[in-house]
């Protein structure tokens, strides 16, 4: 479990090099706790709390030869007004226009794709599958890359409400 979070953080902070401007004003995650299958961080962005929780999955298939990291995160940005954004980086670049499905249970949602990652398309989809993911038991997300391989991520959930009430508590948001 230790490794895993050591990447978590290694590749959010590599996320962070990608994504932010200002990475310079970015502190490193701080783990906050492990629950279960799923970790919760913290980090300050220009003087501002961002809390993440971060799961790998207990399976991952597909006929490829070769794959990057895959990770599941749920994220607030308080003084941004966002809470629970889900994100999942794939481990491959997307096809273009291509969705990517989520189901947790009997639940299904679906997420937009751009590169290596897919979201929720909207702040209701997110609270949903913040609340789904609490809640469940496991995930399965299905996407197919720029090549047309299909690949099933299974997810378990065990740990997630822990390690949600943490990020939301550590944003104070709970």
């Amino acid at each position: 479990m230790y490794k895993k979070s050591i990447v978590v953080i290694s590749l959010f902070a590599g996320l962070l090099l990608l994504f932010s401007s200002s990475f310079a004003s970015a502190a490193e995650p701080r783990l906050l706790g492990t629950y279960g299958e799923w970790s919760a961080y913290v980090f300050v962005e220009e003087g501002n709390k961002v809390c993440y929780m971060a799961s790998q999955p207990k399976k991952a298939e597909g006929n490829y030869k070769r794959r990057g990291e895959i990770f599941a995160l749920i994220t607030h940005r308080p003084t941004e007004g966002t809470k629970n954004v889900f994100s999942y980086i794939t481990g491959y670049s997307y096809k273009p226009t291509s969705d990517a499905t989520v189901k947790i249970d009997s639940e299904r949602f679906t997420l937009f794709t751009q590169d290596d990652m897919a979201w929720a398309p909207d702040p209701d989809t997110d609270n949903n599958l913040a609340m789904a993911i609490r809640k469940g038991s496991n995930m399965v997300v299905k996407g197919t890359s720029s090549r047309g391989t299909v690949t099933t991520d299974t997810f378990s959930l065990n740990g997630s409400g822990g390690a949600h009430d943490a990020t939301l508590q550590e944003c104070g948001l709970k």
